[in-house]
């Protein structure tokens, strides 16, 4: 048990009311390309709104949600929202998942069953973690935002901290994360370690990441080195065009396009699209990995509480106040670290069977204190949604001796 009321998702009528009136005066761009290389095309994104607007059943979407508890608390003056479910086993370790952006709560809906219930699932319930999992502050359900615009990943490690263990009333706690929410937990192991079993992440990023002068640029104004092999060539400028342009436009200009984003559910689903179809390993086609429901759910969570526009600022709020540290002790993460590496984000040159061993040998892994490192084939940036079964399997072993 924890010590607080359940308040259940619900979006008022009035919201629904109004979005489906946006919809409906849609107005798409004069353009009619038919492939991606300029960005979402006209075509795909017509069928997703249209589909959206007589289709999509929010309140059955709700209802799904609504199948496990939700709460709504005040961390330091900071609304937050989460969503957990309770551990099965003899004894359940207390477990916060945070996710990034253009992520939702609901992308870790997939493995949070699995976690806090693993005899369920053909697992030993010796593994069973009570699984909380909060909307980033301004994100989602954590909201609005009114007077707090400075908060970025290493701010939300304070409020974790204090959710888990001042509201939620965790002596130790162990923490998981992709994207912003892998930097949460860096933050959180580099300044709690003492108060962590440890953390399980993607990537495995220095906490600088996106400090200096021109972190905005993903490369930092580095070229290409000349005599690069083609494919190494080739996988550089890849991976600049999946990246470069949120980067660039939420450090540099997310006032100016939450506008545009808050105005228009189309123009939110496009911004928000492109990514999930560029950075998830989908071999072309998206709803292989979201299917229709699951990208409008996505966009909806965003949508209907009007956050886009501080989930953009994230990104600027890193860089703006950057990452500094608490110790000098090394490793500067010293809780015990997991990670798990995909095969949509191999850098270039580098192959799964080496991926780790490149990771090994480059400057980011004496930042951390690495205790389980995997490497899979298959599987993007949204893990815990992509591969499921192995994120579980890689998480658990994380924390297997550390009980």
């Amino acid at each position: 048990m924890i010590p607080l009321e359940p308040t259940p998702i619900h979006v008022p009528d009035q919201i629904l009311d109004d979005l489906r009136v946006r919809l409906s005066l849609t107005r798409p761009p004069i353009e009619e390309d038919d492939d991606w290389s300029y960005g979402v095309p006209r075509g795909y994104l017509g069928e997703l709104v249209a589909y959206w607007r007589e289709e999509y059943d929010w309140r059955r979407a709700e209802a799904a949600i609504n199948a496990y508890e939700h709460y709504r608390v005040s961390v330091d003056g900071v609304p937050v929202h989460f969503m957990r479910r309770a551990g099965v086993g003899p004894r359940p370790v207390p477990l916060i998942l945070t996710h990034g952006w253009p992520w939702t709560f609901w992308h870790w809906s997939k493995v949070v069953d699995p976690l806090a219930d693993p005899a369920s699932f053909g697992g030993d319930p010796e593994d069973a973690f009570d699984v909380i999992v909060p909307s980033l502050p301004g994100f989602g359900f954590s909201g609005p935002l009114t007077g707090r615009h400075d908060l970025n990943f290493w701010k939300v490690a304070d409020l974790w901290h204090r959710l888990m263990t001042d509201v939620l009333g965790h002596p130790r706690y162990a923490a998981g994360g992709c994207d912003i929410g892998a930097l949460v937990c860096g933050q959180l192991g580099h300044k709690y370690a003492g108060e962590l079993y440890g953390i399980h992440i993607g990537s495995g990023q220095k906490l600088t990441l996106f400090n200096g002068d021109r972190a905005w640029d993903l490369a930092q104004g580095a070229p290409i080195p000349e005599g690069a092999p083609d494919a190494v060539r080739e996988r550089i400028l890849a991976l600049d065009r999946r990246f470069a342009v949120h980067l660039a436009a939420h450090m540099l200009d997310c006032g100016t396009l939450a506008h545009a984003l808050s105005d228009s559910p189309a123009g939110l689903l496009a911004w928000l699209l492109e990514r999930w179809a560029s950075w998830s390993d989908n071999g072309g086609d998206v709803e292989t990995v979201f299917d229709r429901d699951d990208l409008i759910t996505h966009a909806m969570i965003y949508w209907v509480n009007n956050a886009v526009g501080a989930s953009m600022r994230y990104y600027a709020n890193a860089n703006r106040d950057p990452w500094t540290p608490s110790h000098d002790r090394r490793p500067v993460v010293e809780a015990p670290t997991g990670i798990t590496f995909v095969g949509h984000e191999n850098p270039p040159g580098v192959t799964t069977d080496g991926r780790v061993r490149s990771f090994l040998d480059g400057d980011r892994a004496g930042w951390y204190n690495h205790v389980n490192l995997t490497a899979h084939d298959r599987g993007g940036h949204f893990i815990p949604w992509e591969i499921p079964d192995a994120w579980v399997d890689d998480l658990r072993r994380t924390f297997r001796d550390r009980r």
